[in-house]
């Protein structure tokens, strides 16, 4: 019998059914996306690439689906394929809004979908890539992952993971010895092929296509895989629309108090299960600024960091059109109308989990006096939260006067510290500065290891965690 994950909503196949006597997990792999047949996927072949150098692995993920003693290379850099999973790679078909533009001319254009597994819970799991080569959607592009982008990806992963946020994980970077040509990167620039890890590549504009083309039964099809592999409670449409509004309100609220700035956030950039993924042009907050945006090219800063909430809900809507083919609208609507609720709910829930307290009755108003003095003051946003959780100088990074704080500080030394604070002297930070500090080496010197110090400053958690 199915199970479900408290924490996540997440479907279990067959709850702990992998964990072996001697507390070791077995790897089990799995082929789901087939059954939806032929009008989801195109079978391609990787891209061959003239070298192949192992720089990142995510051995934690690893030993947590039982791949302790993997060939990174071979699984991971010519996608060779496992007994029991999908016999040759797929590009998955999908459409989207781009900038609130319908672009019903993409897909997965340098990447797809290598394998898929269970994890020792029985939940579904995906590798898909990015940097594997050309598939029918690439158009003109050549299918290719700079080196530095690979490396921005791993860092946002291993951060947002820290900081608890719901993300994919970057399970493994090759170095592929290429020299690429791009218009936002001095060139030539290295290659590289990226795989990550999630629970789905569904995304919002999959079910945006087969509504493009009026495929009722493509819809019907794709709510019964996301009930059979996620959601486990779903009967109808709008049980999945209510499910995914809910997870990704509790996204978004927990980039928010990450400080986290998508920067694109189109609904092909959106998946089922609420999990943040495929990086572009992400930033974190230095300070607090309404008006921060990631992208160079949002001029209208549609995606800016306070517009993220509205911007979720307007994808959420398009996924809701895209289900009206199947579903009464009243039902939809309804669906769609938890989102607002369970946003502000779950945005106190994680402000009050970064700042390690209990939330108090009061916990929305302190919260909003809270942003209002980040704001005020442009408080430096990474020392903020570390100077209210505790650091080992016992002294803060920063100054909170008076004449901004005196209420917000009155308040919270009346609250209740939720558990242990960190003894850390300095907090852990990806600020975009510091990613080119990081990079220099690595470009000048193919000099690895503050980038692999970094990484190590970042806490680790299981996907139960989420």
């Amino acid at each position: 019998m199915a199970g479900n994950d408290a924490q996540t909503g997440l479907v279990s196949k067959r709850s702990h059914a992998f964990r072996l006597g001697d507390g070791t997990i077995e790897f089990h792999p799995e082929d789901a996306i087939l059954d939806l047949g032929e009008d989801f996927s195109d079978p391609v072949a990787p891209a061959q690439f003239p070298q192949y150098t192992l720089r990142y692995s995510d051995d934690h993920s690893a030993a947590a689906i039982g791949l302790d003693d993997v060939d990174w290379v071979a699984r991971f850099g010519r996608f060779e394929p496992f007994d029991g999973s999908l016999p040759e790679p797929r590009a998955l078909r999908y459409h989207g809004h781009q900038f609130r533009h319908y672009n019903p001319d993409i897909g997965d254009g340098r990447g797809f979908l290598y394998a898929q597994c269970l994890d020792a819970d029985g939940r579904l799991l995906d590798f898909g890539t990015k940097g594997s080569g050309q598939t029918p959607f690439s158009r003109s592009g050549d299918g290719r992952l700079t080196l530095l982008g690979g490396v921005r990806e791993v860092l946002a992963t291993r951060y947002l993971e820290h900081l608890g946020v719901n993300t994919s994980r970057s399970f493994c970077l090759i170095e592929t010895g290429e020299n690429l040509q791009r218009h936002d990167e001095p060139s030539p620039t290295r290659s590289a092929v990226l795989t990550r890890l999630q629970h789905s590549h569904i995304r919002f504009g999959t079910f945006q296509r087969q509504a493009f083309y009026e495929r009722r039964d493509n819809l019907e099809a794709l709510v019964d895989y996301c009930r059979q592999h996620f959601y486990p409670d779903v009967t109808r449409p709008a049980d999945l629309l209510q499910a995914v509004a809910i997870r990704s309100a509790d996204l978004v609220a927990s980039w928010m108090a990450a400080g986290f700035v998508h920067g694109v956030m189109n609904t092909d950039n959106m998946n089922m299960t609420g999990e943040v993924f495929d990086f572009g042009p992400y930033r974190f907050l230095p300070h607090y600024d309404p008006t921060f945006t990631a992208a160079y090219f949002d001029h209208n800063g549609l995606y800016a960091f306070a517009r993220q909430p509205e911007a979720m809900g307007w994808n959420l809507g398009q996924l809701a059109q895209s289900l009206s083919l199947i579903e009464e609208d009243h039902a939809l609507i309804d669906a769609l109308n938890v989102y607002t609720d369970h946003y502000e709910t779950a945005l106190v829930r994680h402000m009050f989990r970064r700042l390690r307290l209990d939330i108090p009755r009061n916990g929305s108003a302190f919260i909003k006096l809270t942003f209002d003095n980040l704001r005020e003051s442009r408080a430096s946003w990474p020392n903020f939260f570390h100077d209210w959780t505790g650091g080992e100088s016992g002294s803060p990074l920063q100054d909170y006067p008076d004449s901004v704080w005196a209420e917000w500080k009155r308040i919270y030394r009346t609250l209740t510290p939720s558990g242990p604070r960190p003894m850390t002297e300095r907090p852990a930070t990806l600020l975009y500065d510091q990613i080119g500090a990081l990079w220099a080496p690595i470009d000048q010197d193919d000099d690895w290891s503050l980038f692999r110090d970094t990484l190590e400053t970042y806490d680790r958690r299981r996907y139960t965690d989420h």
